[in-house]
């Protein structure tokens, strides 16, 4: 584990878990650096991050100016590691559901992308009602048969990224705001050949502060994926009927 890797945390309304969050990642992971990327929380959780900044230099904040999504914040802190030089990038929950102690399982496996999945042998959720590992499970099964894609856990938001591979993306082309983010910029990687590969975790539900998955974050990651998935039917059928008959 080197320090080539920034880890980011996205919060809004994280202030009861930030601060045992920020330093179990950096007792597990020492060489690592943190980006918190803060949506003006109301409940102090930006002034929180400050605090945390000035006692280690290796931790640092970008402050929004309002809830801009959690995609978003991702593309701020990637663009941040790409013009920092860093190698690799991590995504992870600021609300203890992504355990910091599973970070090096993922950190050890070389590919463009690394997903911690729940739905794979070894993988488990800890605290989740049958209903929510039921709504999960589904949108999970939707996206990989309308994106015809071979991920066990698409939406999962526990991941390492290269560097590299973001670095050949255009950032400015992913679209989703939300949760879809997160099946967005994988699909994208897979579709477009590039490394994945998927380490079985633990995601435990969240011992304080409110979810911030809403109907309107579940349409748009919904109405994404099928969009998407018809577009990669249609372009599909074009190829097709352009090949020359035999």
């Amino acid at each position: 584990m080197g320090a080539d890797a920034l880890v980011i945390l996205p919060t809004y309304n994280e202030v009861a878990s930030l601060r045992d969050v920020v330093s179990r990642v950096l007792e597990i992971a020492p060489a690592v650096r943190i980006l918190i990327v803060d949506d003006a929380s109301p409940d102090g959780t930006g002034a929180l991050a400050d605090e945390l900044s000035t006692v280690d230099e290796r931790i640092s904040v970008i402050h929004r100016a309002g809830k801009l999504g959690l995609g978003t914040a991702y593309i701020a802190g990637f663009r941040q590691a790409i013009a920092a030089g860093y190698h690799r990038v991590v995504e992870m929950d600021a609300d203890g559901s992504h355990l910091p102690e599973e970070l090096p399982h993922l950190l050890a496996v070389d590919a463009d992308l690394v997903i911690g999945s729940r739905w794979i042998p070894g993988g488990r959720i800890v605290g989740w009602p049958r209903h929510r590992r039921a709504i999960s499970r589904t949108g999970t099964v939707v996206a990989r048969l309308a994106l015809r894609s071979r991920l066990r856990d698409i939406t999962s938001g526990y991941r390492v990224f290269s560097v590299d591979a973001l670095r050949g993306l255009d950032l400015d082309a992913i679209t989703s705001r939300g949760y879809g983010f997160q099946v967005e910029i994988a699909w994208t990687l897979e579709r477009t050949g590039h490394r994945l590969a998927e380490v079985p975790i633990t995601f435990v539900e969240r011992a304080s502060g409110r979810s911030k998955m809403t109907i309107g974050i579940v349409w748009e990651a919904l109405t994404g994926v099928l969009g998407w998935g018809l577009a990669l039917r249609i372009r599909s059928r074009r190829e097709r009927g352009a090949r020359p008959p035999r």
